[in-house]
């Protein structure tokens, strides 16, 4: 990003998507002043305006994760906020919701104004961070959720960990509903998955790997939803895998319960055949499922049930992921992807539109955290992504910006590809 350049934008002649407005132009103008969207640009403006021809290409609201890592403090072997938020912007993401389970965990004042200035110092994109639940993640004793919503925290979570106890869980809703907080979870029974590997089907058998069963997921995201009915807080169920988890979810928002989902996008992309040959950068946490599993789960995204995609963007070296299946860590290097393989998932695969995939990587990620982010309407800051939907290509390493060396796609055929990011009518990616 060029902090030099805050002269006005012109994007001109592109498609325009705005799914906040109900908004499909074949052929449309966006414009950008002093960092936000506005209607029109005066005469003055526009001549020296820097103009971008948009004619076969898309323009949208720049897309919102909600569930990423980026290293900081304390994991920077494999990741940096420098790196990671450059992997975002190269991924078309201008609002990024990092998770907490870094080293120190951001439990208390102290961790989160670090990140926030580490951020305010490297970040192409903007970072907004999470606080534990608990301390430490471990699942015992609440953690200040109050001072840090002061800090700056816009939700709270035990990430990978999961918050076990149920009487606990019931606790922290409530805390966290007093400030207002949204609740993330990784819904994992953790009794039912020690020592698994990948999804517990005919591939685990076949490959000799103890697998993760589909209930270890289902189990927590049914006593999430019914803790959510009890105490009347806002719950966002993270990457979720299992299509039995998406039916629960359908019931629990056809009870107007405060229940929001997303998926990965590598979950909509494959299956657990991907892990035929044991690679390591495919194993995933929670795991890919079967096929039956990624088309409810497409199902439910069309229809609702789900409200966003996320990258679920978790680094790791090149070195941890290069040994026994067995020993490798959990996580996928995914920012810059994301788009891609959700696209080539649902509009390539003729499951969806262009307009309900923009919708799932902007207005609804934004919608479930309550986040002044995914619009093109004027007022707005001025974060956009620009696409060509079309554009067939194959990642390399040598294309990605992150740090990490665990991109499960190098070297697959995807479709649709970011051309330029924008974040704050400034260019954080692209020629």
């Amino acid at each position: 990003m060029n902090p030099a350049d805050n002269s006005p934008l012109w994007i001109r002649g592109a498609r325009v998507i705005d799914p906040s407005a109900k908004r499909d132009e074949a052929k449309g103008d966006i414009f950008a002043l002093d960092g936000k969207f506005v209607d029109q640009l005066s005469a003055a403006d526009q001549a020296k305006a820097r103009v971008i021809d948009g004619a076969g290409l898309l323009v949208a609201p720049g897309f919102v994760d909600l569930n990423c890592r980026l290293g900081e403090p304390g994991l920077t072997p494999r990741e940096t906020i420098r790196t990671g938020t450059r992997a975002a912007a190269a991924g078309g993401f201008t609002t990024v919701v990092t998770m907490p389970d870094s080293l120190p965990a951001a439990d208390n004042v102290g961790t989160i104004q670090l990140l926030r200035e580490i951020c305010t110092r490297d970040a192409a994109v903007r970072v907004l961070p999470t606080g534990t639940l608990t301390k430490g993640h471990e699942g015992k004793a609440l953690a200040p959720l109050g001072t840090m919503k002061k800090a700056g925290v816009v939700a709270v979570t035990d990430t990978t960990s999961g918050v076990q106890n149920n009487e606990i869980m019931r606790r922290a809703l409530e805390y966290a509903a007093m400030f207002d907080l949204v609740v993330l979870d990784h819904c994992q029974d953790s009794s039912m998955t020690e020592g698994g590997q990948m999804h517990e089907g005919a591939w685990s058998l076949r490959l000799g790997l103890r697998g993760l069963p589909r209930a270890a997921e289902e189990v927590v995201v049914s006593s999430d939803c019914l803790l959510a009915e009890l105490t009347k807080a806002r719950i966002h169920l993270q990457h979720l895998s299992s299509g039995g988890s998406a039916d629960i979810v359908r019931r629990a928002k056809a009870k107007q319960l405060a229940v929001t989902a997303e998926v990965s996008a590598l979950h909509l992309l494959l299956t657990d055949a991907a892990l035929a040959h044991y690679g390591t950068s495919l194993k995933t946490n929670p795991p890919l499922r079967e096929e039956a599993d990624r088309l409810a789960l497409i199902a439910a995204l069309v229809d609702g049930t789900i409200d966003a995609i996320c990258s679920d963007h978790s680094p790791c070296t090149a070195t941890e992921k290069d040994c026994e299946f067995d020993l490798a860590p959990f996580g996928a290097a995914t920012l810059e992807t994301a788009f891609a393989a959700a696209h080539t998932a649902l509009v390539t695969g003729g499951h969806a539109d262009l307009a309900l995939l923009i919708a799932r990587l902007t207005h609804g990620p934004a919608k479930a955290l309550g986040l002044s982010a995914g619009t093109l309407k004027a007022g707005a800051l001025a974060d956009l992504v620009l696409l060509d939907p079309k554009a067939a290509w194959t990642p390399t390493s040598a294309d990605l910006s992150s740090k990490s060396g665990n991109n499960p796609l190098v070297g697959r055929a995807l479709t649709g590809r970011v051309r330029a990011t924008f974040v704050g009518g400034r260019q954080a990616f692209g020629a």
